[in-house]
């Protein structure tokens, strides 16, 4: 079971989103396990990842406490990667998240190849996961499943603010703010690129997919009348 399940879309939507997660097993690989996290998301660096972080301090993009709201369009929007990775200090969960499965393939290979001693799993589409897999000789091992949104669906936002909203499987970006960053994006506001950054920043395990959440902001702006 992971955070990342319910992320709303079809199959389809999922083309350019993949998380890896790696989590050690409290009480069995967890002493020790911090240099092995560290080296997992070192490992993961040579194939460009999108977003990456630990459910400890967060992913890649971050808010600040020293910041007044006209200064935060003007920040620095580069993911910083090294951050995450000095950064962890403790047996927790950390993730790596791509836009494309060639590169989440080649990585979960490397990862096999340095047998790590932690628990591995991948969040996308069952498909998408299946060929991960295959691409790197392993069998699934087991798969969790997302039956979706039941009930009254029609009192649910609407699917582009769903799906922008439930990249964060904390909650931590409401449906509010998601709905909020589509109008700036249609209005001329905000650029796709400013929108994402400002939302990736809310997610507080860095598993936000910018590349995906960018591209649904562009299809919302093209359904403009």
């Amino acid at each position: 079971m992971t955070n990342t399940l319910h992320r709303f879309g079809d199959a389809e939507s999922f083309r350019d989103d993949y998380v890896v997660f790696a989590i050690p097993a409290r009480g069995k690989t967890d002493k020790g396990s911090v240099p092995k996290l560290k080296e997992f998301l070192r490992l993961a660096l040579p194939f460009k990842p999108v977003n990456m972080g630990d459910a400890s301090h967060g992913g890649a993009l971050r808010p600040c406490q020293n910041m007044d709201p006209t200064q935060h369009w003007n920040r620095d929007m580069t993911p910083n990667f090294q951050s995450v990775i000095d950064g962890v200090d403790t047996p927790t969960t950390c993730a790596v998240v791509f836009d494309n499965r060639v590169a989440a393939e080649e990585f979960l290979k490397l990862v096999l190849k340095a047998d790590l001693n932690l628990c591995v799993n991948i969040s996308t589409s069952v498909d998408g996961a299946e060929q991960c897999c295959h691409a790197a000789g392993i069998p699934r091992h087991s798969l969790s499943y997302s039956l979706g949104f039941q009930g009254k669906t029609e009192m649910l936002p609407a699917s582009q603010v769903m799906s922008l909203s439930t990249m964060c499987g904390h909650g931590m970006i409401s449906h509010s703010l998601a709905k909020k960053m589509i109008d700036w994006v249609k209005e001329g506001r905000r650029t796709p690129e400013e929108a994402v950054t400002y939302m990736a920043r809310f997610c507080s395990c860095g598993v936000y997919n910018p590349s995906r959440a960018k591209r649904i902001l562009e299809e919302a702006r093209g359904t403009m009348k």
